[in-house]
């Protein structure tokens, strides 16, 4: 049987679940945050397309003018989040859905898709090596990790570029810790409003949260992950969330 996919819109998304953390009821709050954010960001083109299943298999896009990451791509689509989790895997699903998008660029008469990555994977963004085998190919590397991949329609269009802010993977608060977080994921408020205050406060380290609540903040965030970074004596350590609780932090982050 051929997969059935749905598209979010404003109309059905009170009744349609986001794949993310719909389980989890510790995180009702911020999912339903993501819910408002996305019918915001509706209005700016933004596409949530999903199996019409109860599983995480996922696709969103946007036009990268209006994308929440700190990334220069006139007349692309910029790939946010994209998942397919496991049972569903190696079923064509991750495929179709990457065509749908790209199928939607070339109507709109965009000159490609682009994605934020981590060179080597990241928690919270996309396989880069399936996507390397998809055609999409890596045209900034950062030296801290993060890639900026393309695949082009028009061979002759300019490359995407990160922004200048982003280059060295430093900020100016130098002292403890700093999370940089938005509500594009349905696990972050929770966890940084409840889980890290506990964590740090155990290793009494200092916390400063800051929360990218519109489009132009994220695109001037110092971090080409928007959903969550965190920096240590300022310099980027991780865009995994689970750093959060305390039960992970020791393992993803080194006090020195």
């Amino acid at each position: 049987m051929e997969a059935k996919f749905i598209t979010l819109t404003k109309e059905n998304i009170g009744k349609e679940h986001i794949c993310c953390a719909f389980s989890y009821k510790k995180c009702k709050e911020s999912y339903e945050l993501k819910k408002e954010w996305l019918k915001k960001e509706f209005d700016n083109g933004y596409v949530f397309r999903r199996l019409d299943e109860r599983a995480k298999v996922f696709i969103e896009y946007v036009p990268a003018e209006k994308a929440w990451v700190p990334v220069d791509a006139p007349n692309y689509l910029m790939i946010n989040c994209f998942w397919v989790s496991g049972q569903y895997k190696g079923k064509g699903y991750a495929k179709a859905l990457l065509q749908s998008a790209f199928d939607d660029a070339k109507q709109q008469g965009k000159d490609g898709l682009v994605t934020i990555v981590g060179t080597k994977k990241f928690h919270f963004m996309s396989d880069t090596k399936w996507l390397l085998r998809q055609g999409f190919e890596t045209i900034q590397a950062l030296p801290y990790g993060f890639s900026l991949l393309v695949k082009k329609i028009n061979p002759d269009a300019p490359d995407p570029s990160f922004r200048k802010q982003v280059l060295n993977g430093e900020i100016p608060d130098k002292d403890g810790l700093v999370v940089y977080y938005s509500n594009r994921c349905p696990f972050t408020e929770y966890h940084i409003t409840n889980s890290l205050p506990e964590t740090v406060q155990k290793r009494n380290l200092p916390l400063k949260i800051i929360k990218l609540e519109t489009m132009e903040q994220a695109q001037a965030a110092p971090t080409p992950a928007t959903i969550f970074s965190l920096f240590l004596n300022g310099k980027f350590v991780t865009t995994d969330l689970s750093a959060c609780m305390d039960s992970r932090f020791d393992k993803v982050v080194t006090i020195e």
